[in-house]
């Protein structure tokens, strides 16, 4: 008896109003092309949300078709241009992944366009025939994969900042204490030491004589404005925010996207040096533009604006040796990675720009990400997250620094966020008044992956 063909088995999510029409058309014309396409109609390609190609991946396609109106021509306006500047970044986390790019095709294809369709579906179908089955098992690798590049040793350009009480910690307290005396301020959210030695920790402060516990120093990398969205902590008032520059950039993010009143926040912005992790440097500091904030109602500390613009960020070392690797090799090695995850969520939060009432994490209707800390959970768990970050994440390392099981999430927030500059010349955390880039668009965004 003759085995069964393999044959692609590829989803299509399509516009209702052009791409399915025009699929319809190339039925009522006669016109034959392959039937391993199956459809699923929404709105617009606007509504086509990213999670979708992931669950298809994830439930067993080989190949993954999005196609909508042609710009200009959205029954909606303007959803097919929002769609196109999501996919182009969305792509990219996908490759960067392991995933074979050709495995997911974008194409306008209009309700006038049955030929059009036919032809991309037969082209699509031949190519993933060609590559053969997906090859992996959703959130399944070797488990292995290692990066050779290790971290800077220190050096003289990459020595640990010194922080003078005269300079910071005490005028840090003089002002923190006059705030809270004239009663500007419901409470300052700062750094104190923790109960073990070395420890810093958060800190708050609602009464003038506790400011004498608030401090600086190079231990201070948490990202306090993690709270500015906490209700706990702003129904104490209007809150005095210490924030490094990253951390401003952070506080501009959330004003972009109407999640704090500049009003409402008081910022004690401290002209850092850099901050310590594990001894050393933090790799985000060697590069950092703004070691003076670019925003602050009060500056701790005398401006300082050198940059170590010289001294190369050694992630982008380990980023440019992943993407020299085969699919397959960075498919086992983000495997590997996200093998290890315990979803325990921190980082989640200790994000500042993670605010979401109920995470898509949560959901049970439609569950979009089992709960368990298994494979197939862990690997669209990261995906997830990664590109919701996407053209938001201002580079603070909280993330990576927080993650039990030392998870490279710093990898993958940093090249999406080197993608979003080179497309769309969007860095973030820079205008408390532009729209994030994956919230606009313009007419002319690049379409060159689109058929």
């Amino acid at each position: 008896m003759n085995e069964r063909r393999w044959e692609p088995r590829i989803v299509a999510f399509v516009c209702n109003w052009c791409t399915y029409a025009g699929a319809d058309l190339a039925g009522t014309s006669r016109i034959e092309y392959q039937p391993n396409v199956r459809l699923i109609k929404l709105p617009c390609t606007g509504r086509i949300d990213p999670h979708f190609i992931v669950k298809a991946f994830e439930q067993g396609a080989d190949g993954v078709i999005v196609s909508g109106c042609h710009p200009g021509d959205c029954h909606y306006t303007s959803g097919n241009y929002y769609a196109r500047r999501r996919y182009t970044i969305f792509r990219k986390l996908l490759e960067f992944l392991g995933v074979d790019p050709r495995r997911v095709q974008f194409s306008w294809v209009s309700a006038a366009e049955g030929q059009k369709w036919a032809e991309v579906v037969n082209v699509v179908t031949e190519e993933i025939r060609q590559l053969g089955p997906w090859p992996y098992r959703w959130g399944e690798g070797k488990r292995n994969g290692k990066l050779t590049v290790e971290p800077p040793p220190i050096s003289a350009e990459r020595s640990l900042p010194e922080y003078p009480e005269a300079q910071f910690t005490a005028p840090l307290r003089e002002v923190a204490r006059d705030l809270l005396e004239r009663g500007e301020v419901g409470v300052i959210v700062g750094y104190g030491e923790g109960t073990l030695p070395e420890v810093i920790t958060p800190l708050f402060v609602t009464q003038p004589e506790e400011t004498d516990q608030l401090v600086w120093n190079a231990r201070c990398v948490h990202n306090l404005s993690v709270y500015l969205t906490n209700d706990l902590v702003t129904k104490l008032g209007r809150v005095g925010l210490v924030a490094k520059g990253c951390d401003v950039k952070s506080i501009i993010g959330l004003l972009q996207e109407n999640q704090v009143q500049r009003e409402e926040v008081v910022i004690l912005g401290i002209a850092c040096a850099g901050v310590e992790v594990n001894a050393r440097l933090a790799p985000q500091c060697l590069t950092c533009e703004v070691r003076t904030p670019t925003l602050y109602d009060h500056l701790i500390g005398p401006p300082n604006q050198q940059t170590n613009q010289s001294t190369a960020d050694p992630r982008l070392a380990e980023i440019a040796q992943l993407e020299a690797l085969s699919p397959e090799e960075r498919w086992n090695y983000w495997q590997a990675q996200f093998a290890r995850c315990l979803k325990c969520y921190a980082c989640r939060a200790v994000c500042p720009l993670c605010y979401c009432e109920q995470c898509i994490a949560d959901k049970t209707r439609p569950q979009w990400i089992p709960p368990s800390a298994h494979g197939p959970g862990n690997l669209s768990w990261n995906i997830f997250r990664a590109f919701h970050l996407a053209g938001r994440c201002v580079d603070c390392g909280a993330c990576a620094r927080v993650c039990p099981a030392h998870i490279r999430l710093d990898l993958l927030n940093l090249k999406l966020a080197l993608e979003v500059e080179k497309s769309f010349g969007y860095i973030p955390g820079q205008d408390p008044e532009a729209a994030p880039p994956l919230t606009t668009f313009r007419p002319e965004d690049e379409q060159e992956f689109i058929r």
